[in-house]
């Protein structure tokens, strides 16, 4: 790819992306998101239900910016399809020993009980995103793939085994296979 190529990115109907300075905010039906980049590597435009994105240093800096116009290109990407349609991760809760209780209040995913804990095991929720506890089953969806991954990967280290035998000791909350 020749450095003065652009990436041009098509917005769905119904999703709108502008440019303020060096950070486009992308909204649509279901939310926004918004993503800062690099003005020094970068230009983005916006026109017509498109969003450009041309790399525009030279010399010393030209292979930096081909990455970064690579990776900032596939991340707007991801914030268009998020506003468009839900991110989502699904995990299940797994105990044998104690009966473990999941819930969300506020910016906390609170997991009581966990191997007959007194103390009570907390993940952080990431931004906007949003986790639902039906049963032994967890939700987490959002417009932003970032965030929805980041609360999923907080969720599952907050259970993580210390201390005892992992074969014996399977309680926790896992990612569910989907069929």
């Amino acid at each position: 790819m020749c450095i003065d190529d652009a990436m041009k990115i098509e917005l769905p109907q119904g999703v709108k992306a502008e440019v303020n300075g060096s950070e486009v905010k992308v909204s649509g039906s279901l939310g926004q998101n918004a993503r800062k980049f690099n003005g020094v590597l970068l230009a983005v435009k916006t026109d017509n239900g498109i969003v450009e994105v041309t790399a525009i240093a030279k010399g010393a800096l030209a292979k930096k910016a081909a990455k970064a116009l690579n990776a900032f290109a596939n991340e707007l990407r991801n914030d268009v399809s998020g506003v468009a349609k839900h991110f989502e991760k699904q995990m299940s809760i797994v105990f044998a020993h104690f009966p473990m209780t999941v819930e969300a209040k506020g910016s906390e995913v609170l997991i009581k009980n966990m191997f007959g804990e007194r103390s009570v095991r907390k993940a952080r929720i990431v931004g906007d995103t949003k986790v639902e506890v039906k049963g032994q089953n967890v939700r987490i969806y959002g417009t932003s793939l970032d965030d929805v991954a980041q609360t999923a990967a907080n969720i599952r280290s907050a259970t993580k085994i210390r201390k005892r035998d992992i074969r014996v000791f399977q309680d926790g909350i896992y990612y569910a296979i989907k069929e």
